[in-house]
């Protein structure tokens, strides 16, 4: 294969998967948390439409990112609202949560499908970026790439090397047990799900802003059930989610190749479509096998309600 068709390729691979890297990090952190929220693609959703419609309006890709952030934490709270305050049922409302998310920023989006905003430039990195094969997709991405790999590292160090991440994850294993030694369960669920939301809207932003950049109803595309795939799956550890994410993009992208190669490969289209979901699946559930792994790093209280004792 000739080089710069690989360098193509990793290139759009990692583009691919950074909204999954950025939506399911955000899940991640939820589910040590506790909870599961499985409306994961309908904050996507929510995010994309809030993130396109504001970068339209002020000529600001970044606004757009943050009107997204904020619309999937206004849908994560709504949810968290049901699930913590009023103990409603996690999987239900989830999956309302979901349903709601996409018909809705379908009904607002319909003013915006024939909008088309301007391309966001990548930011080189002078003398990395010639690195061959590559350099390009390494140090000549746009900028929320760069951040999803902050944002990776960052989530890890919360997590395995602070103290604040040690107290989420031990509300996670044993809600009661963390609620008799003083720490604030319910707010501590609260904000772990309002930035799963957050991160969600930030992944929908990226997908109508950064790498389309357009508004086409149902262009989340079930990313956000991957998302959600990818955490479980990853058996609750970020490096996995990071490499299930990229998995799932280069997938995606070889899918696309191959249907643009005019290669006369005889395959259905709408097998080559389904690829990226299929085999992002089966590459972890193959590693998932690993049972120890499975029940070493899943919270015990995932889904399930805790009501503090007063």
């Amino acid at each position: 294969m000739d080089a710069s068709i690989l360098s193509s390729i990793l290139f759009a691979t990692i583009v691919a998967g950074t909204p999954l890297i950025i939506v399911a990090l955000g899940q991640l952190i939820a589910e040590k948390s506790g909870v599961l929220n499985l409306g994961a693609e309908g904050m996507m959703a929510m995010g994309a439409i809030a993130g396109f419609a504001i970068t339209l309006h002020t000529g600001s890709p970044w606004l757009g990112v943050l009107a997204g952030m904020a619309a999937g934490a206004l849908m994560a709270s709504l949810f968290a609202i049901v699930v913590l305050t009023l103990m409603g049922n996690q999987v239900a409302s989830g999956l309302a949560l979901s349903i709601l998310g996409v018909g809705l920023s379908a009904f607002i989006g319909k003013p915006y499908e024939s909008e088309i905003l301007p391309t966001v430039g990548a930011i080189r990195v002078p003398l990395l970026a010639d690195i061959p094969i590559i350099g390009e997709p390494l140090f000549n991405q746009q900028a929320l790439v760069y951040l999803s790999w902050v944002l990776f590292g960052t989530i890890v160090w919360f997590l395995y090397r602070s103290r604040p991440g040690l107290v989420l994850r031990a509300v996670g294993e044993s809600p009661s047990s963390a609620h008799s030694i003083g720490y604030p369960v319910i707010r501590i669920r609260y904000l772990a799900t309002i930035f799963g939301g957050a991160m969600a809207g930030v992944g929908g932003a990226f997908l109508s802003v950064f790498y389309t950049p357009l508004w086409v109803e149902g262009m989340v595309a079930g990313r956000g059930w991957i998302a959600i795939a990818l955490v479980v799956f990853a058996t609750w550890r970020p490096f996995r989610v990071m490499v299930g994410a990229y998995l799932f993009g280069g997938v995606m992208v070889v899918q696309l190749f191959v249907q643009g190669s005019g290669l006369g490969i005889n395959i259905p289209s709408q097998f080559l479509s389904a690829l990226p979901y299929l085999a992002t699946i089966i590459v972890l559930v193959i590693i998932s096998r690993d049972q120890n792994t499975v029940r070493l790093n899943a919270p015990v209280s995932l889904g399930q309600p805790y009501r503090p004792e007063a």
